[in-house]
C-alpha cells in the first residue's frame, strides 16, 4: 500500500529553477527504482530521470542533462528533481513513479504513480 505525492511545481521564467519533491507514504524499499516523467499538452509522456534500485545507476534524459538532477533521501522517503535553467519546452505535468522492477519504471509501467504537479515556464 503505497501512495506517491508530488509537490514543488509552479510557474517560473525561463532560466529559473524549481525543485520537485515526491514523497511516498508506505514503505518503499531502497532497492526500488524511482523516476520522474513528464507530459506536455499534445505530447507523449516521456522519461526525465530515473534513479535505479540501490542508487547505483542514474538515467537523465538528454534533453535535460546538465540542467536537472535526480536524488533521493531514503530517511524521508522522498525523491527530488532539481531543475535549473528551465526552458519553455520543460513546461509539462511532472509525475513520479516507483517500482521494484527497473524495467517497469523505465518503460512507464511502474506500479506506483503520483498525481502529477504542473510546471510552467514562460516569460
Amino acid at each position: 500500500q503505497v501512495h506517491l505525492v508530488e509537490s514543488g511545481g509552479g510557474s517560473v521564467q525561463p532560466g529559473g529553477s524549481l525543485r520537485l519533491s515526491c514523497t511516498a507514504s508506505g514503505y518503499i524499499d531502497t532497492t526500488y527504482s524511482m523516476g520522474w516523467f513528464r507530459q506536455a499538452p499534445g505530447n507523449e509522456r516521456e522519461g526525465v530521470a530515473t534513479l535505479y534500485g540501490g542508487g547505483r545507476r542514474t538515467y537523465i534524459a538528454s534533453s535535460v542533462r546538465g540542467r536537472f538532477t535526480i536524488s533521493r533521501d531514503n530517511a524521508k522517503n522522498t525523491l527530488y528533481l532539481q531543475m535549473n535553467n528551465l526552458k519553455s519546452e520543460d513546461t509539462a505535468v511532472y509525475f513520479c513513479a516507483a517500482d521494484s522492477d527497473e524495467w517497469a519504471v523505465s518503460n512507464m509501467r511502474a506500479k506506483y504513480w503520483g498525481q502529477g504537479t504542473q510546471v510552467t515556464v514562460s516569460s
